[in-house]
């Protein structure tokens, strides 16, 4: 039995279509248009497809899927729509609906444009008219483009949507400091520089009740949520937190213009940072600058977690090997003493030692209580002679940016030139595939690599940008160092919000003499703000009575490694080392156990047997169904 063909009557508006033409466009009146022709000119079996509030330049619209499925499928013997632009806004994608038509003999009418392909003499017309459609879709995208530029440009918010730890003011024309919420973001904020990850800080939030913010702003009858049912009102997520973190509103500032939208599939693309427009000052504060800019840091960095014992190393993340640039990372040695020493983890890679010559090892101990010391002579000469101080902090600041920030400047131009070849790439490729002549296997490819490239070199040109700021604004800089050391009495006890807040990176150098605790070893200690710093009389030369010390210190550490290796030629030195092994091992196991009860007495430590011994449950069961 043959199928039944069926004439497809289709119906689109968008949103720009009801706003231009307005109730002779309507769905209803295009509905009773077709209709009436179907009628008139006897077309059998008609069948509505619709898409409403739907762009014709978008082509995963459901009606037209449908109507396109029914094509394929062999069962449309007529498609009639009002006008071509109905079937879309874009001539690549309606050719190859056409293309579509003719293979399966489908018959297309375009009432008001006088085209009917059974007629043989409008073919040559409809590529035309599908140019002028998306000309027309490319123009009302400009001309809305135009309106939202307009309104950006005066430093207005372009969104109707007020971010977490704000409110409208009674106009809706500015954002006012919400007082519930504003001390929620600065919270998390200064637990970032304290050392708390996302997760941690947003388990806090959950463990002391606070909503999360669309539960919130939906009781002030604000942003995307109002209506939504949420399973947990106080179910903070890490990348929430994170999210939080990244936003410059918080400094008081407008940000327009982070995204983009094509004209043709309506989706949003972030933009490089350079292309924002930022409105300083609309809006009250909720965090400092500096504040901001530390956490900007410490996320860019090395997470600060605890580890299995519940300590946190103060500086991870602060610490690069100075031979080979590669982050240095924290270990806790195994020998019944809690040491805790930091190396070079590209010595540590496979194969060890290829990659950097040696490990750096330092204790942290050392570390802590050198910048400790630094500290305390930094705020003891700015006390005595601020002008003095002032004057050399700007000096040693100038020097060690000038030549750097000239390979800064010429890379970011660099960066910036490629990220726009590479997004005109990107539209290509598109364009050749939507034309057939670049295949979708090797679009993916392409595609693929051109994404990845353009994402790093966004995240590029951002932190140079930042670097280029920093340097301009150097003057304020040192200011704001005095100001700082300022804020403190003393630099007895370093927290880790403190080692935050004044340094930016410390460079480990390896010892004079590798395998020896009574030796030097070079650290370099970068501020913020300022850079390498060191005041004056703080690194003095040795007196001739040290340098004497020094001298007889190495002599006898020389003397006793020559007997040493002799010792060890003759066999000596086994023999004695076989004897006292056992009592050596029993001394470190006996340290290790009193540190395991200590541990075991905080609660960071537990043995096997000593675990409660509970059933595992199955996911879908419950108190109320066990």
């Amino acid at each position: 039995m043959t199928k039944t063909k069926i004439t497809a009557l289709y119906e689109r508006l968008s949103h720009e279509d009801e706003q231009a033409d307005g109730e002779s466009n309507s769905i209803s009146n295009q509905k009773k248009q077709l209709e009436d022709y179907a009628r008139k000119n006897k077309l059998p079996n008609i069948q509505h497809f619709t898409d409403d509030g739907i762009s014709g330049t978008r082509f995963d619209r459901p009606g037209y899927l449908d109507m396109m499925d029914c094509v394929k499928s062999g069962g449309v013997e007529t498609v009639v729509v009002k006008d071509m632009s109905r079937l879309g806004r874009d001539y690549v994608e309606v050719g190859k609906a056409l293309g579509d038509f003719r293979s399966f003999d489908v018959r297309l009418i375009a009432i008001n444009d006088n085209i009917d392909t059974a007629k043989g003499n409008t073919e040559l017309m409809i590529p035309f008219l599908n140019i002028i459609n998306e000309h027309y879709a490319r123009d009302t995208s400009r001309k809305i483009k135009s309106v939202f530029y307009t309104k950006g440009m005066s430093g207005k918010h372009l969104t109707g949507t007020v971010i977490y730890g704000y409110l409208w003011d009674e106009t809706r024309e500015h954002w006012v400091v919400d007082p519930e919420a504003a001390p929620v973001v600065r919270r998390i904020f200064e637990m970032t520089i304290a050392g708390y990850g996302p997760y941690q800080i947003a388990e806090a939030l959950k463990k002391d009740g606070v909503e999360i913010p669309s539960v919130h702003l939906a009781r002030h009858n604000e942003g995307v949520n109002k209506n939504k049912t949420v399973k947990d009102p106080c179910g903070w997520m890490s990348s929430v937190v994170v999210h939080i973190l990244k936003k410059r509103e918080y400094l008081g500032h407008t940000v327009n213009f982070k995204t983009r939208k094509h004209f043709k599939d309506k989706k949003s693309h972030y933009v490089p940072e350079s292309e924002w427009t930022i409105f300083e000052n609309t809006h009250e504060p909720i965090i400092t600058q500096e504040l901001y800019d530390n956490v900007q840091r410490i996320r860019a960095n090395v997470r600060r977690y605890p580890n299995g014992w519940g300590e946190v190393a103060p500086l991870t993340g602060l610490l690069y090997c100075a031979d080979c640039g590669a982050k240095m990372y924290v270990h806790r040695i195994n020998n019944g003493k809690r040491i805790s020493q930091y190396t070079c983890s590209a010595y540590s890679k496979y194969p060890v030692g290829e990659h950097c010559a040696s490990a750096h090892r330092i204790n942290e101990s050392v570390l802590l209580e050198l910048i400790s010391s630094m500290l305390r002579a930094i705020m003891d000469f700015s006390k005595t002679d601020r002008n003095e101080f002032m004057r050399t902090v700007q000096e040693a600041q100038e020097q060690a940016v000038d030549g750097d920030i000239r390979k800064k400047k010429s890379r970011l131009a660099a960066a910036k030139k490629r990220y726009s070849d590479v997004g005109k790439l990107l539209d290509k490729i598109y364009e050749d595939n939507a034309l057939g002549k670049l295949s979708d296997e090797r679009y993916a490819e392409m595609d693929a690599k051109y994404t990845a490239e353009k994402d790093a070199l966004f995240a590029e040109i951002r932190e140079l940008e930042q670097s280029v700021t920093n340097y301009n604004n150097h003057q304020k800089y040192a200011e704001k160092f005095v100001a700082l050391i300022d804020r403190y009495q003393g630099f007895e006890e370093l927290t880790i919000t403190m080692l935050n807040e004044f340094i930016d990176k410390i460079l480990v150098h390896e010892r004079a003499e590798k395998g020896r605790i009574d030796t030097t070893q070079e650290v370099d200690i970068f501020f913020n703000f300022v850079g390498q710093y060191v005041p004056p009389h703080f690194d003095e030369p040795l007196t001739p009575e040290e340098e004497e010390e020094r001298r007889q210190q190495k002599e006898r550490r020389e003397k006793f490694h020559k007997a040493y290796l002799q010792r060890k030629a003759s066999g000596a030195q086994k023999r004695y080392e076989d004897k006292v092994k056992a009592e050596k091992k029993a001394k470190i196991e006996a340290k290790k156990a009193a540190i395991r009860a200590e541990d075991m007495a905080n609660g960071v430590f537990a043995l096997d047997g000593q675990l409660s011994k509970g059933e595992p449950k199955k996911p879908h069961e419950s108190k109320g169904n066990a």
